[in-house]
């Protein structure tokens, strides 16, 4: 049985994870920030992103508001931020993916190191494997079993080519020697939504979105991707011990802000 855990309890977990910059330049903020970042809203980068505006709404004493700017896999925001003023006052959430995104697109309206000033690291998480609570896959063994013995691929859904995500996904396919069939969304919430309605075969997602709909018996937990069983979710065995040894995925978001920020501003 899963044990009682609530979304309150793994967002609480992060904040443990999110250490703050200290802003010394008593000119800076004078007036409100934005904080941009490329996926829909109440998905897991969106979450992230509201905790590290609460806390720095707290700690500059001047509001910080999120503005999602979905779409490709969040490089849209991205390009946005990039040609922003370096003033301070337009930041990035950024995701994993950023880091792997000149390997991804042939042309980037940025430069994914240059055009950016890195402020911090906000937290770092694994996934985990889900489907909807009857779909006949009970384990990732399953999972892996049913794509070997189908002519027919099964389909996942992942936030957009080229996220974490989807490359995690395509990791286990290539290890397991199975074909898996990618559907992109503009978020993970999309996906939840079809996934709900058993439109795909299954997800992958950090826990902080998918924990109210395990919990709730909606969506069955079927392995999570970090090297040890996630604390929430003890009784969900990870990848790697339950059918690809070696299987390890974790992913992280950031704060970034353009390049040329002041350094009393970005440090």
């Amino acid at each position: 049985m899963m044990t009682a855990v609530t979304r309150g309890t793994v967002l609480a977990s992060l904040t443990t994870l999110i250490a703050f910059p200290v802003f010394p330049d008593t000119a800076w903020p004078n007036r409100p920030i934005t904080l941009v970042h490329g996926f829909a809203a109440g998905g897991p980068t969106d979450t992230v992103a509201r905790i590290i505006a609460r806390g720095l709404t707290t700690r500059l004493g001047q509001q910080v508001v999120v503005d999602p700017r979905p779409g490709a896999s969040g490089t849209i925001a991205a390009g946005q931020v990039a040609r922003a003023a370096a003033d301070g006052y337009t930041l990035l959430a950024i995701p994993g993916g950023h880091a792997t995104a000149d390997a991804l697109y042939q042309k980037l309206p940025y430069k994914t190191i240059d055009d950016f000033s890195m402020i911090s690291m906000a937290s770092e998480y694994p996934f985990v494997f889900v489907t909807y609570a009857d779909h006949k896959i009970q384990t990732i063994a399953d999972l892996i079993n049913h794509a070997r013995s189908q002519k027919i691929p099964l389909l996942y859904g992942s936030p957009g080519i080229g996220s974490v995500h989807h490359l995690a996904v395509e990791l286990l396919a290539e290890m397991a020697n199975v074909q898996l069939q990618h559907v992109p969304y503009r978020g993970s919430a999309q996906v939840v939504t079809d996934l709900l309605g058993k439109r795909i075969d299954f997800m992958i997602d950090p826990p902080t979105l998918l924990i109210e709909f395990l919990a709730s018996g909606k969506l069955r937990s079927l392995a999570v991707t970090s090297a040890s069983r996630f604390f929430s979710l003890p009784e969900v065995p990870t990848v790697s011990e339950a059918a690809l040894p070696g299987y390890v995925v974790t992913s992280w978001q950031g704060l970034a802000g353009p390049a040329g920020m002041p350094p009393s501003v970005a440090d």
